[in-house]
């Protein structure tokens, strides 16, 4: 990010703010298409003057967990920063300082839920790679460990045995998360391998999806995720309809779902849950910067950006220009 791009005057506009290239591509098409004024903040690193007012216009943070993956260890701190700064000057933000939190948390995550009855996996936040052991006796196997702050599946591995953790753990193959704490968590045996994952934009339903786990937990929709996986030849990336958005979806946890974005200050986002064998449903990710699988939508016809791309328009039309927006005429 340059220090002249926050300087920014003109006609107001939507401003992304994010640190990957290709997940904001399908969202520039859609821009373009709906004739969306946009510019985008692309926070790896640059300078950010508090004694400047930030540009006018409607603000979209898409900041990731998994940043450090690509090189950009302390964008989510920048991203916090800039959040913090707009809020002060009043701007619209979706998805503004609170989302960030959470999506860099996945304990944080966990405890907010639960504030509105919604079920999490039993997890226990271990510091130190020599305190894992005694958390997965606590938790019982088989267990899950994964990063607290990740994104993308990183660190996420599925153990049987004591044996098999300590293997594991003292291998090469072992990360800690970037942040240091590695969750030990209950491992949910569903009837079926797949888990389902709710889109939310504008606090609205747009469409579940329900996604293939049989060969492993990298469960990122977007293209970009799926040449990743397969140019490292990740075993992960499944032949066939890994993503299938069902055609109707509905779920008793849907109004906790949206009460509990609508309180954290998440406008958009994935809610992923899975289901176990005696039929309780637990709630285990939510993505505030949220990706869309393209064959999927191809073959069901629906747009997550587009979805996206029309609601930041909405919210734009409404600040900017209310007399042409027709909401404000009703």
């Amino acid at each position: 990010m340059k220090a002249q791009s926050f300087a920014s005057a003109g006609t107001p506009r939507v401003f992304v703010i994010h640190e990957n290239d290709a997940w904001v591509e399908p969202l520039r098409r859609e821009f373009a298409m709906l004739e969306v004024p946009f510019l985008e903040w692309f926070l790896d690193e640059g300078m950010l003057d508090l004694t400047m007012a930030p540009p006018e216009g409607v603000f979209y943070n898409r900041m990731s967990a998994s940043s450090h993956t690509r090189g950009h260890r302390y964008a989510p701190e920048f991203a916090a920063a800039v959040l913090a700064w707009l809020k002060h000057h009043g701007r619209i933000v979706v998805n503004g300082e609170r989302a960030l939190q959470l999506e860099v948390s996945k304990v944080a995550q966990y405890e907010a839920l639960k504030a509105f009855g919604i079920a999490t996996p039993d997890t226990i936040a271990v510091i130190g790679r020599d305190n894992i052991a005694d958390a997965a006796k606590k938790i019982s196997f088989p267990v899950i460990l994964k990063h607290n702050r990740a994104g993308k599946g990183l660190g996420v591995r599925l153990l049987f045995s004591p044996a098999a953790l300590a293997e594991h753990v003292d291998s090469p193959d072992f990360e800690e998360s970037r942040d240091g704490i590695t969750l030990v968590q209950r491992y949910i045996k569903a009837p079926t391998p797949f888990i389902t994952r709710v889109e939310f934009v504008g606090g609205k339903l747009v469409y579940a999806v329900r996604v293939d786990t049989s060969q492993g937990f990298e469960l990122c929709p977007a293209d970009a995720c799926q040449v990743e996986a397969v140019s490292s030849a990740c075993p992960t990336v499944a032949t066939g309809d890994k993503f299938q958005i069902l055609p109707k979806f509905e779920h008793p946890l849907v109004p906790a779902w949206q009460a509990f974005l609508a309180a954290n200050d998440i406008g958009i986002a994935g809610v992923e849950f899975i289901v176990d064998e005696a039929g309780h449903t637990f709630t285990y990710d939510i993505n505030t910067n949220t990706n869309y699988n393209p064959d999927a939508e191809a073959k069901d016809g629906r747009s997550g950006m587009r979805a996206i791309a029309a609601h930041l328009g909405n919210l734009l039309m409404e600040r900017y220009c209310p007399s042409s927006h027709p909401a404000s005429a009703a």
